[in-house]
């Protein structure tokens, strides 16, 4: 296949997966302004009007600036692409280097590092803009930048010895592709064991939940359902908004359970602990290890993948690549990857979103039927939802690409008709 041709699909790949996600956007946004002027009975049953108003004008404003963001990141890309400065930029990092796998570390790093720039200033615009309007943030510009310097600091501690590696195997072995699977998937499982303990507490506070009537619940509900875990924790997420969350996290002995200080401000001992069981409920179906052995699958076929592309010149001179060594050819291979990978989720991604909302909904009905909450959980819901400015009637299309959870009406629907 010429270079043209290859050219021209991924560009036809790449304006399909645009349309499709601003096009579900902007119907977002204007079945947003339409449920303004028509709410819905089903809605306000369950949020007052002004708050219920005050959610759609959260989301309008946080999806118009997706808009802008995709559209700076889509313009971005197309001209790293045509202007050949994809080819520049492995012509300046081959001279920068002193050894191929160098120059190919540089490459990566390079167009990341270019991707990143032009997301910060929208990162900034939600954080001290949108979130800050709606009385979300608290979060210092210090504290954003120096989160930003801690997470640049952890991708390069961890990718560049991978992608060293990488490169290295790249010039040993015809199976290549298949050895650097298995040290990435070894990293990634020992990152799911290490991550609660050594890498989010450079990030966050925790602690456990302190003596008193939510502890004593909580523990009494964690017993009666056979939870046993490493704890409990509760997070300073306040430090950077006032958004409640709950989240599960780990493997075997380091898995653990972390509220966020300010979902246990908001919430009664009986709606905390119908959240906590909810979070157990996807200990219990196997949640984390199932999407653990989704990411790995993925990542078979994308270094597979890699394999295979560095057979295939036409691939690299499409975009400007000189294959060069092996080395060389890695490192352009990873970075068409990162290119093609964004455009094909427009096959992927709903998929994604489907699984995930399966889960919450196995998770809620745990919650509200196995471990006996009930309608605790119900209200813990409705008021995570007010408290999040959650939508709880985004148009239905972009729900089923974009959305991991259902809504607060589905949810709801869905634990009392049974």
């Amino acid at each position: 296949m010429a270079a043209g041709r290859i050219l021209a699909i991924y560009l036809g790949v790449f304006a399909l997966h645009f349309a499709v996600e601003q096009l579900l956007l902007a119907l977002n946004l204007r079945h947003a302004r339409a449920c303004r002027e028509r709410p819905p009975a089903e809605a306000l049953a369950l949020l007052p009007p002004e708050e219920y108003d005050r959610c759609l004008r959260y989301a309008s404003a946080r999806g118009r600036l997706a808009l802008a963001a995709n559209t700076v990141q889509a313009v971005l890309a197309l001209a790293l692409v045509l202007t050949g400065a994809l080819g520049l930029l492995q012509r300046l990092a081959a001279r920068a280097a002193t050894g191929p796998e160098l120059a190919g570390i540089l490459l990566v790093y390079a167009v990341s590092l270019i991707f990143a720039l032009a997301a910060l200033p929208f990162s900034l615009v939600g954080q001290f803009g949108i979130e800050a309007r709606f009385g979300f943030n608290r979060m210092s510009p210090r504290l954003f930048f120096l989160d930003r310097l801690k997470g640049l600091a952890l991708s390069l501690l961890l990718g560049t010895p991978l992608l060293y590696l990488l490169f290295r195997l790249v010039q040993s072995s015809p199976r290549w592709w298949l050895w650097a699977f298995l040290a990435g998937s070894a990293l990634q499982l020992l990152l799911a064991v290490l991550y609660p303990r050594l890498v989010a507490p450079l990030f966050n506070r925790f602690t456990a939940l302190p003596e008193g009537p939510l502890r004593e619940r909580v523990e009494n509900l964690a017993r009666h359902l056979g939870f046993r875990a490493r704890g409990i924790f509760l997070m300073d997420g306040s430090r950077r908004s006032t958004h409640g969350n709950a989240y599960f996290t780990g493997l075997g002995r380091a898995k653990r359970i972390v509220l966020f200080d300010t979902l246990v401000e908001s919430l009664s001992a009986e709606q905390a602990a119908a959240v906590l069981a909810h979070e157990i409920g996807h200990e219990k179906k196997l949640h984390v290890p199932l999407r653990l052995a989704g990411s790995l699958l993925f990542g078979f076929a994308a270094f597979w993948l890699l394999g295979r592309a560095l057979d295939f010149a036409p691939l690299f001179g499409a975009f400007g690549f000189a294959a060069g060594n092996a080395p060389g050819a890695a490192a352009a291979a990873v970075v068409l990857l990162l290119f093609f990978a964004a455009p094909l989720e427009v096959l992927f991604r709903p998929l994604a979103s489907w699984v995930s909302r399966a889960q919450e909904h196995a998770a809620d009905r745990y919650s509200y039927r196995d471990a006996g909450c009930g309608e605790a959980f119900v209200e813990a819901l409705v008021h995570l939802s007010r408290r999040n400015l959650a939508n709880p009637t985004p148009h239905p299309w972009a729900s089923f690409y974009f959305a991991s959870h259902p809504t607060l009406l589905e949810r709801v629907r869905a634990l009392r008709q049974g």
